[in-house]
């Protein structure tokens, strides 16, 4: 009889995906940021992504207590409350073979770590930045955030009267290399946002919109499951081809465009009932105003710039990870010392 050839378990790296799991969550059943936590858990699966080869970084709050729940095998760390912008450059600077995810909330980003995500996102650090935004302050008791849509309502009946920060906005202003935006509960579009991510050389940004299911999922918030789910308008469908090199969007009509990564991957644009290209700033900027101003949830990838450099590239950085360089690697000879004396004189 011949021997019968069986497909090998696993992902491309003999991996199943309990591999790619953590511990039980601790937060609010039904909660939007433990569906995140199962899109990554899958995205880095299908990937083949090494959980070794991770570091996960976040902040305070209900969504930076996430990078707890998958993947077991990372290195992980909560810096202080808006600092894991800080932490993970250092990271990333002392160790560029790192594949750096950052979790955060909208808290944690937009009100006290305002500062660093833009200076961040200014760098272009190398980094998947994903925000958990749920509008409120899940630790605190469900007080507005900085993301909280005008005239939203508390559970108690008070209603926002301050304009929101988008996010995305922002991204796109100071000129981030990966912007997207997209729903929890919408694992066909979060899933391959969150691969093509992982493909990407340079600073992406998703901003996960995530019900709290105990403080923001009532009648009158914009942010629970039904109205998400009412205003969620795609700039395109998504899907993606394995492993993790690129990333198709297809339209109908049956023309492709493809957006070449830096690392060689592919990005590829086809239209669907409209004319989107996400390597348009100017268009990107302009239709997350206008989504803004029709009462509408944008969501898909917004913006890329594949040849953008990152800071590692700006900077000059070593091929080599900077923790490996011994003292005499980094001690200048004195040929060397004097030549940067005379630069400077």
């Amino acid at each position: 009889m011949a021997d019968i050839k069986t497909k090998p378990a696993g992902n491309r790296l003999g991996l199943d995906i309990e591999a790619y799991k953590g511990a039980a969550s601790t937060l609010c059943p039904g909660c939007g940021h433990d569906t995140i936590s199962r899109h990554i858990i899958n995205a880095f699966y299908e990937s083949g992504v090494d959980p070794c080869r991770v570091a996960k970084m976040s902040g305070i709050g209900c969504s930076s207590k996430t990078p707890a729940y998958f993947m077991s095998r990372s290195c992980g760390l909560n810096a202080v409350h808006g600092r894991m912008p800080s932490v993970a450059t250092g990271a990333k600077l002392a160790n560029r073979d790192l594949l750096v995810l950052g979790v955060s909330g909208d808290g944690d980003t937009v009100s006290i770590g305002m500062g660093q995500f833009c200076h961040l996102i200014r760098r272009n650090i190398s980094m998947i930045y994903i925000i958990e935004n749920n509008g409120v302050y899940g630790l605190t008791k469900g007080q507005f955030s900085a993301t909280s849509d005008l005239g939203s309502k508390q559970r108690w009946g008070a209603v926002n009267q301050m304009e929101p920060i988008d996010c995305c906005g922002i991204a796109l202003e100071l000129g981030c290399s990966f912007v997207a935006r997209t729903f929890s509960g919408d694992p066909k579009q979060a899933v391959p946002l969150i691969k093509a991510a992982i493909a990407h050389k340079g600073t992406c940004l998703l901003d996960i919109i995530s019900p709290c299911v105990t403080f923001n999922n009532h009648e009158g918030s914009t942010k629970s499951y039904a109205s998400v789910q009412k205003r969620d308008t795609p700039v395109h469908a998504l899907d993606f081809v394995p492993f993790y090199e690129e990333v198709q969007v297809d339209y109908p009509e049956g023309s492709v465009k493809e957006v070449v990564l830096a690392d060689g991957s592919s990005l590829y644009l086809k239209k669907l009932g409209k004319d989107y290209d996400p390597t348009n700033r100017v268009k990107a900027l302009q239709v997350v105003a206008e989504a803004r101003r029709a009462e509408e949830l944008l969501t898909g990838l917004l913006y890329v710039d594949p040849k953008k450099k990152d800071f590692q590239e700006i900077e000059n950085i070593a091929e080599r990870p900077l923790f490996e360089l011994a003292e005499s690697d980094l001690r200048p000879s004195r040929k060397a010392f004097e030549e940067i004396l005379e630069r400077h004189a």
